[in-house]
């Protein structure tokens, strides 16, 4: 079983520096823990996820005019995190497990490292 994904749980970019906190608006008014459970569409920039300092990935545009060299990271991620739990719904879409995935535009992969609590648990 994967764990059900809330705010503050602490997300991971392949080709960020630093971990960053997931960040979950209240609307779907289900809570975990005493914070708000996530969705597979909590997956805006800047909003949902943030910055994970230093961003080093090689199709980056900013890293390439840089010469290779770190710049800070702006996430882009257009689409929603995948899989996600079907069977699961938060806001009439699937609930975010620990296992779930969402990708930069830059190829990198952002996931969660450490969830914000652990004993709700889903499919």
């Amino acid at each position: 079983m994967a764990i059900l994904v809330n705010s503050g749980s602490m997300l991971t970019c392949s080709f960020g520096k630093t971990p960053s906190p997931l960040t979950v608006l209240p609307i779907n008014r289900v809570m975990v823990g005493g914070t708000p459970a996530a969705n597979i569409m909590d997956h805006i920039p800047m909003v949902n996820i943030k910055p994970f300092g230093l961003c080093t990935a090689p199709t980056n545009p900013a890293v390439i005019a840089a010469g290779g060299a770190p710049v800070p990271c702006v996430p882009v991620t257009p689409a929603p995190w995948v899989p996600g739990s079907p069977t699961v719904p938060i806001g009439y879409q699937p609930a975010l497990n620990n296992s779930s995935k969402c990708l930069c535009t830059w190829l990198g992969v952002i996931q969660t490292s450490v969830p914000a609590q652990t004993p709700a648990q889903v499919p």
